[in-house]
């Protein structure tokens, strides 16, 4: 069985109504769609997609599937993962709330 890449996920995750895109911010994830940033802490985990460069285990990336604990759009955080991760994104990706 192929293993699912990283825009496989994203095209999965955006068919099952994740349709929002956050990057980091230094006041917390910001929405692509409407440009709110809201605090880690005001999501749940529903999905994290984990990715290994094929050769070098250290490329390593993750997508997670993200709800507001209140209405809002659902969405996907995308980060580089293990070594090569922005300190920022640690820092929002170790905030984040509960997985479901």
């Amino acid at each position: 069985m192929a293993m699912e890449t990283i825009a496989e996920a994203l095209r999965r995750l955006d068919g099952a109504g994740y349709t929002d895109e956050f990057r980091a911010d230094p006041k917390g994830l910001r929405s692509r769609a409407t440009g709110s940033v809201r605090p880690p802490e005001e999501f749940r985990v529903d999905e994290i997609v984990r990715f290994e460069g094929e050769s070098d285990p250290s490329e390593e990336s993750a997508v997670v599937a993200l709800t507001p604990n209140d209405a809002g759009p659902r969405g996907t955080f995308t980060v580089a993962f293990g070594p090569l991760m922005d300190p920022q994104d640690a820092d929002l990706f170790g905030r984040l709330g509960p997985a479901a």
